[in-house]
């Protein structure tokens, strides 16, 4: 990335770090953003809202044993951008160190996404037909469609983030996404059913391809299966969940628990646990950031660190935490290229990117004939997990009951309540079907939201309590 590319001047940046180290700092970096998005929304079969923003900023860091300095402004002139700089160092107090740094360019390791704004691949003309296409084929599917949502997004962003060392570094991040929601009605009743895609790719990809044809169908197939739905069953009993999406499962009762920040300070279940069997056999749950196009996928993780593929548990033995460089640092380990921050104006914190559980041995249909009575929860809403104790709950948006091996009927209302750590140890059969989620992710974690992946084989857990409104 050369200077000229750049919207402050090497020189200006320099300054900054010069005048924001003290002595004895244990790492410091600046992080400039400038990011664009677009969004389109569909409603009652028009195009009703339209939004453009866009926003830079630099957020200045400096680190000192467990303290960590942030500051950050949005005005990119010289005197606010050295008042950010001291602002940064008053948190992290030292004598000055009398430094000066010299800038070197680098470059990420990984390429894993185009470097050009998705939103550019597609006139707004055509993201407009895009949606009332998918408002013409849902309507088309079934005459019990009465409402159709659909949204489709694209937002870039580019970042520039100077190490302490002078290393710069850049990486222009695109993302794009694609929401549709259908409400449908029969003799008064109403329900809903949503499906969404997306990734770091072009938006012509949604145009051109079957994918947006497919989620429509997908949404109505939903939105129509609620109307048939029975009452869920209550009370433990073993349940089977489906691949990809109901991940997010395992990413919230397990994988926020394998972040180093909440390890290191003993605040989570998992906490010093490495190298003891914390799952079943077999059960092996990575967080990979370098997975082509992939949403929550990046070349660097936002403090530089190359992002890769870290194994968390294998085989059921704890082997890992998710690491950004300050915790990692202060535990005696490398730094896994988790950290993570939703922009100039938040601190790093140590997150997931893609997260699953890598696949097995068993036929997925054998796995659901296996199971004598029981749940079979194919997709999930909603969910809370508390860190320190691992509890959970999470309500299924598309669940089926179970009598010896065949499903017998949709299901509504059904929530999964457990303990993370302890529904590891009940996995008993895992499928060769490893899927990842379609793109749709958000995570949330000290008042941040990230784009994540999730995924996971069809999983048999032997017993779990299901909260149901039924006998």
């Amino acid at each position: 990335m050369t200077q000229m590319n750049l919207p402050v001047a090497q020189e200006t940046l320099s300054q900054m770090l010069d005048r924001m180290v003290p002595a004895g700092a244990d790492d410091a970096d600046l992080y400039l953003e400038q990011s664009t998005s677009e969004s389109l929304a569909l409603e009652e079969g028009r195009v009703k809202h339209v939004s453009a923003s866009t926003h830079q900023g630099i957020g200045a860091r400096v680190i000192k044993g467990e303290v960590s300095g942030h500051a950050y402004t949005d005005r990119l002139e010289s005197p606010a951008l050295m008042e950010c700089a001291r602002a940064a160092r008053a948190i992290a107090e030292g004598e000055n160190k009398n430094r000066s740094v010299s800038i070197h360019t680098g470059q990420p390791e990984h390429q894993l996404y185009q470097a050009s704004n998705p939103a550019l691949s597609a006139t707004m003309p055509e993201r407009k037909e895009l949606l009332e296409k998918v408002d013409r084929l849902a309507r088309s599917i079934d005459p019990r469609v009465k409402q159709v949502f659909a949204n489709v997004s694209a937002s870039f962003s580019t970042v520039h983030l100077l190490r302490m060392d002078g290393t710069l570094l850049s990486d222009n991040r695109p993302l794009v996404r694609l929401n549709i929601s259908i409400v449908v009605e029969q003799n008064g009743k109403r329900e809903t059913g949503s499906a969404g895609g997306g990734g770091r790719f072009d938006l012509n990809r949604l145009l051109e391809g079957s994918e947006t044809e497919r989620l429509t169908r997908e949404a109505v197939r939903l939105a129509l299966l609620n109307l048939d739905a029975i009452p869920a069953p209550a009370g433990p009993m073993p349940v089977v969940l489906g691949p990809g999406w109901p991940g997010i499962l395992l990413h919230e009762a397990i994988g926020h628990g394998l972040e180093g920040d909440f390890n290191r300070k003993g605040s989570s279940a998992f906490s010093g646990k490495i190298g003891e069997r914390v799952a079943a056999p077999g059960v092996t749950v990575v967080d990979d950031g370098s997975i082509a196009e992939r949403r929550g996928s990046l070349n660097m993780d936002d403090e530089g660190t190359p992002t890769g593929c870290t194994t968390l548990i294998e085989d059921g033995i704890l082997t890992a935490y998710m690491q950004d460089r300050q915790n990692a640092r202060l535990m005696g380990v490398e730094p896994t290229g988790n950290g993570r921050r939703e922009s100039y104006a938040h601190p790093v914190l140590p997150r997931m990117t893609n997260t699953f559980m890598l696949a097995g041995h068993d036929d997925p249909k054998e796995i659901l004939a296996s199971l004598k009575q029981g749940l079979y929860a194919v997709n999930f809403g909603g969910g809370q997990v508390d860190i320190t104790s691992g509890k959970f709950v999470f309500s299924t948006s598309e669940a089926y009951l179970v009598e010896n091996g065949e499903i017998k009927a949709p299901v509504k209302g059904a929530t999964l309540i457990g303990n993370g750590p302890d529904v590891l140890t009940r996995v008993s059969m895992i499928g060769n079907d490893l899927q990842l989620d379609p793109g749709v992710g958000t995570c949330g974690k000290g008042g941040q939201a990230v784009p994540v992946g999730v995924g996971q084989p069809t999983l048999k857990i032997d017993e779990m309590v299901v909260g149901g409104t039924g006998a």
